[in-house]
């Protein structure tokens, strides 16, 4: 991993990039397409932050974080949350820090709006990201999001 790391909003000029990146095949359950994510951003402008994940000009990953969710749904803000939506490494790109990256950048981002932890979901399993999160420092919440295990990190 270089110190040129950087994330940049999805435009026209890399767009066919951003859809192009793919995870490992034994890995596609676990991660929608880059593709829904943006048709995704298009209908939850208000809430949905996707970025492409770059080192130098070289697109190796894809975020979208979400952003002052009403996770509870119940219209009175009770649980308001913001976190990582989806997290996309590829597959020759992965285990050199581009996901704890993505990680922190979200955590900044919460931080700078005042929020004070970072919620995610993945799909549990031996080839699931579980391990990844908990080495971050995510703990499980107990709640499940569809089949997926929702957890937590606190931000300092």
């Amino acid at each position: 991993m270089t110190t040129a790391l950087r994330l940049e909003k999805v435009t026209v000029a890399n767009f066919d990039a951003a859809i192009g990146l793919k995870v490992r095949p034994d890995q596609e359950h676990l991660v929608a397409p880059v593709v829904k994510s943006l048709a995704e951003a298009y209908v939850y402008p208000h809430i949905a932050w996707p970025r492409l994940i770059l080192d130098g000009d070289r697109p190796v990953g894809f975020l979208m974080a979400f952003l002052d969710i009403d996770f509870a749904g119940d219209g009175k803000g009770t649980d308001i949350r913001s976190g990582l939506w989806r997290l996309t490494i590829a597959a020759g790109e992965q285990g050199r820090g581009y996901g704890r990256f993505a990680v922190e950048s979200v955590a900044a981002a919460i931080r700078r709006r005042g929020g004070t932890r970072l919620t995610t979901t993945w799909h549990p399993g031996e080839v699931g990201p579980e391990g990844f999160y908990l080495g971050l420092g995510f703990r499980p919440t107990g709640e499940m999001s569809g089949d997926q295990k929702v957890g937590e990190l606190e931000l300092e």
